[in-house]
């Protein structure tokens, strides 16, 4: 991904206004996570968050900060991430959308943007989010292995994955289904599950999640886990004891890899 790949300006910008009124702009983004290290802003520049800071920087002409609904990790893929950010804009929000849509990796693309109150804010007044994960039965088509995990020759019992899911529906303390993010970071724990569901066609498997929060690597965690119930290797019980237990449970199963998770949609309330 080269400063070449992206797409170029079709007309001048609008000038930011210093004058005008601080405005908070509510922003919805899609990217495929390949060949970016991430959301959260990297020292190499190569994350979504330095991507789309480098482009205001240019509308702005100084630097403005955003801030994200949550972190994907490298690989992670997103329909609709949503991100805010501070700004004096004199224009209308449609024509900041305009000048947003340029200057990105054909694999990043600013989707909305909307003038919001100043008590949004992308991460504190999200009230929950679903993702989806994709597994191959077999090897994926080279268009799709991006987006999916191919598991080869093994075969999933998608009854057993779903009948152990529905022990991690409700709210449960996931510290089981978690990773340490290193640095002193601490996340509570306890999170609920509305929906965890997976769903065969063919020899896919998508697994779709929607809950009030996920901690680090959580789905990927939960995903791994339930893909080795899938392939005989772990019981509802065992399930039951991760959830009991509320610690790490290292080598009993793996996070199930980021290419096939996708961040489908961040919920708000009706006013935001």
């Amino acid at each position: 991904m080269t400063a070449d790949s992206t797409r170029s300006e079709k007309k001048p910008l609008p000038k930011a206004d210093q004058a005008c009124p601080l405005s908070r702009f509510k922003c919805v983004c899609a990217y495929d996570g390949t060949d970016f290290c991430g959301w959260q802003s990297q020292p190499n520049g190569m994350s979504i968050q330095d991507f789309i800071e480098k482009r205001l920087a240019q509308i702005f002409k100084r630097k403005i900060r955003i801030h994200g609904s949550g972190r994907t990790d490298s690989g992670v893929h997103a329909d609709a991430q949503v991100f805010h950010f501070d700004a004096c804009w004199k224009h209308s929000a449609d024509t900041l959308l305009s000048a947003l849509k340029c200057g990105y990796p054909d694999s990043l693309q600013i989707l909305s943007v909307r003038r919001v109150p100043q008590t949004f804010h992308a991460r504190y007044s999200a009230k929950g989010k679903r993702y989806s994960y994709k597994i191959r039965e077999g090897h994926s088509a080279p268009k799709s292995t991006r987006y999916e995990w191919s598991i080869g020759r093994r075969k999933l019992d998608v009854k057993a994955m779903n009948s152990a899911a529905k022990l991690m529906l409700g709210t449960h303390d996931f510290t089981a289904f978690s990773a340490n993010r290193g640095g002193g970071a601490k996340e509570n724990p306890v999170k609920t599950l509305f929906e965890l569901e997976a769903k065969r066609s063919g020899s896919l498997v998508k697994i779709t999640t929607r809950g009030s929060g996920y901690m680090y690597k959580m789905v990927r965690m939960i995903v791994g886990a339930l893909v080795e119930i899938g392939l005989g290797k772990l019981s509802e019980g065992d399930i039951e004891d991760m959830l009991s237990a509320k610690a790490r449970c290292s080598g009993k199963f793996q996070a199930a890899p980021a290419k096939g998770l996708t961040l489908e949609k961040v919920y708000y309330s009706i006013r935001h």
